[in-house]
């Protein structure tokens, strides 16, 4: 059973930056990408960014370009999400995610994590 566990959110104020960690554990084979997926109130779960594991560019959403990165660390089966200049419209329910068939659509989501909170203030 994959386990997929976040940490690194929390409070900040607007421009300030955090670090979301998802440690994942229970996954013997390749996994095909890994992203973090986010949900606000009262709207739809949506993709932030993901990376293939087999390489090629990471997908950013428009509205994080150039503020947040992700990036893993193989070694450690961790992913990273830094996210600087953080503006009140990112406040939301952080997610990681894995899947062995694809990250753009969220029914090939194949795990998720519990989730970690991401509030920011204005």
């Amino acid at each position: 059973q994959v386990q997929l566990v976040e940490s690194g959110g929390g409070s900040v104020q607007a421009g300030g930056s955090l670090r979301l960690s998802c440690a994942a554990s229970g996954y013997t084979y390749s996994r095909y990408c890994m992203g973090w997926f986010r949900q606000a109130p009262g709207k739809e779960r949506e993709g932030v960014a993901y990376l293939y594991t087999s390489g090629g560019s990471p997908y950013y959403a428009d509205s994080v370009k150039g503020r947040f990165t992700i990036s893993q660390d193989n070694a450690k089966n961790t992913l990273y999400l830094q996210m600087n200049s953080l503006k009140a419209e990112d406040t939301a329910m952080y997610y990681c995610a894995t899947s062995d068939k694809g990250c753009y659509y969220l029914d090939d989501i194949r795990y998720w994590g519990q989730g970690t909170q991401v509030t920011v203030s204005s």
